[in-house]
């Protein structure tokens, strides 16, 4: 009996203690496991809260680093500092830039004036954006296309510079310039666009100019192929044989509507920041790049173009029906226009 007892009470403890100790420990693990948890958690959440407050702060830190203390204030509205998104700016992202158009009007030597603009290292281009008709087509299209050319995200080699201090366009006047001009000041002034106005005294050699590129275009004389811009002496003699006949009938009226259009352009974009140059004037005289250059606040340079000259010399030679439109503008206020300096 003894024996069995002490068995029995062996068992029994055997048997009983198992099922109350796991019951213990599997509590006290739990409890240890919410404790640490709530730690972890508590710990953690400290830690991204303060890196998360350190990154804005890092954040403000940069773009409070692009602030260019020493540009004056009233010259602020016409500084930006774009973050375009097909392409890094590197080591130039905090350099400010400057937003221009060119506003002229076709055979006024625009095309000579931008690859004088794009020889200057800093200075970006984007040519004659809105000769084509959907990027004008409405005022919305219009200021998407402003929008990605002052972003820097425009679809041209010019417009890839990460170290531009300038970016603009050239812009026709007939190219929806003139139909949507409210809005398209407003957004000049909102976004600090400069104008850049560069027209043709002598509104004359203009349409000569225009008559003759018009043959090019369909005469094709240069083995089959259009240029409207020539880059050698012999391109440009070729194309100078052409001596257009001017229209005598409708010639004042044709001038008369170019002039009004130049004059309307001057007056709707006054309230711009701009410059107003001639290309005679910036032919004549190279100190006119030099304004152009300070008028963008760009280091000066040597400005260059590989253009040639395609009409040189006198009128009396380039036009066919001279004598009929010396005695047709006689008389009129466009009478200079027969007796201007060949140079221009």
């Amino acid at each position: 009996m003894p024996d069995d007892y002490c068995f029995i009470t062996k068992d029994s403890l055997i048997v009983k203690a198992p099922k109350r100790s796991p019951l213990f420990l599997r509590m006290v693990v739990l409890i240890f496991s919410m404790v640490c948890g709530l730690y972890i958690f508590s710990v953690c959440s400290k830690q991204i809260s303060s890196q998360t407050v350190e990154n804005i702060l890092n954040i403000q830190v940069i773009q409070k680093s692009c602030e260019m203390p020493e540009i004056e204030p009233s010259e602020r509205l016409y500084v930006n500092f774009p973050k375009p998104t097909t392409f890094s700016r590197e080591e130039c992202e905090c350099n400010p830039v400057r937003s221009f158009a060119i506003l002229s009007t076709q055979r006024s030597g625009s095309g000579w004036f931008e690859t004088l603009l794009n020889s200057h290292t800093n200075i970006s281009s984007n040519g004659e954006v809105f000769s084509v008709k959907p990027r004008r087509s409405n005022i919305s299209t219009i200021v998407e296309t402003l929008d990605n050319i002052y972003n820097l995200d425009f679809n041209t080699s010019a417009s890839m510079n990460e170290c531009t201090a300038a970016v603009g366009l050239k812009w026709m006047v007939n190219q929806g310039l003139m139909q949507h001009h409210e809005e398209i000041v407003d957004y000049f002034n909102t976004r600090g666009v400069s104008t850049i106005f560069l027209f043709r005294r002598n509104l004359l050699r203009r349409m000569v100019s225009i008559l003759a590129n018009s043959y090019d275009q369909n005469a094709k004389p240069l083995n089959g192929t259009h240029k409207s811009h020539t880059h050698s002496s012999k391109e440009a003699a070729i194309l100078s044989r052409y001596k257009p006949t001017i229209n005598t009938t409708t010639l004042i009226s044709d001038l008369k509507l170019v002039d009004d259009m130049v004059k309307k352009a001057l007056e709707f974009f006054k309230g711009t920041r701009h410059i107003i140059l001639y290309y005679e004037d910036v032919v004549k005289n190279q100190t006119k790049l030099m304004d152009v250059q300070d008028f963008l606040k760009v280091p000066r340079r040597d400005l260059s173009s590989r253009q040639v000259k395609i009409h040189k010399g006198a009128l009396s030679s380039q036009v066919e029906n001279w004598h009929d439109v010396k005695k047709t503008l006689k008389g009129t206020p466009y009478q200079s226009f027969l007796v201007e300096d060949h140079k221009g």
